[in-house]
């Protein structure tokens, strides 16, 4: 089966990794949508516009199946994505709240582009989630997912430690869990991980692959 996936950029890679491992045997196309780079800054009409591009480009190709691998265009559009394309699948990449609130953790810090923190479906899933002892921080990276995509190939990651250095200065609690709710903060986890060395780091990737091989199985 072919499976198509993208993403604004290398963070979806993460998800592709995780599904190849799963189902190697598949015929894979990634549109790493760098030019787009960050989808969480953009408008409703510009997103959908982006998302219909890539996803016109992946049927072209064949496939039947697509991965949304991208947090905000997920929360944002794919039920526009699914009442435009009936008969195509998709699977969508949620900030994974459901697997922190899930642990014993009361400090949780989601991490996540501005659009993705803005939109409803992170509010339900916090509303569906959130334990009455737990106290989710929400935390926008404003920029972050532009500077993990012009820096992480060169592996000059100070730009990234810099605005991390800043970025943390702003938040409340010390976190038991960080939801990496953008594919693009996958890649940089060693960076997160050093300034809370006992943190639980947490993304979506695996529970999305499992998704697809089901779906493929079925």
């Amino acid at each position: 089966m072919k499976i198509g996936l993208f993403d604004s950029g290398i963070g979806g890679t993460t998800i592709l990794s995780a599904i190849r491992k799963l189902l190697p045997d598949e015929e894979y196309k990634y549109i790493a949508d760098s030019k787009n780079c960050p989808y969480g800054e953009k408008s409703d009409q510009e997103l959908e516009a982006i998302v219909t591009a890539n996803t016109d480009s992946l049927i072209e190709w064949g496939t039947e199946v697509i991965v949304v691998a991208c947090n905000t265009a997920t929360t944002r559009c794919i039920s526009y994505l699914r009442d435009k394309y009936p008969t195509i699948h998709f699977v969508g990449t949620e900030p994974a709240i459901k697997l922190a609130t899930a642990t014993k953790a009361k400090d949780i810090l989601v991490m996540a582009t501005p659009g993705t923190i803005a939109s409803e479906r992170l509010q339900s899933l916090l509303a569906e989630n959130q334990k009455p002892n737990q106290t989710i921080e929400l935390l926008p990276c404003s920029g972050l997912a532009d500077l993990v995509e012009q820096n992480y190939n060169s592996h000059n990651l100070a730009p990234v430690t810099d605005y991390l250095t800043k970025l943390f200065q702003n938040i409340k609690t010390t976190p038991e869990v960080i939801v990496l709710g953008c594919t693009h903060y996958s890649l940089i986890k060693p960076e997160i991980q050093s300034f809370f060395p006992t943190a639980q780091l947490i993304d979506g990737n695996d529970g999305v692959a499992h998704q697809v091989q089901e779906l493929v199985q079925k």
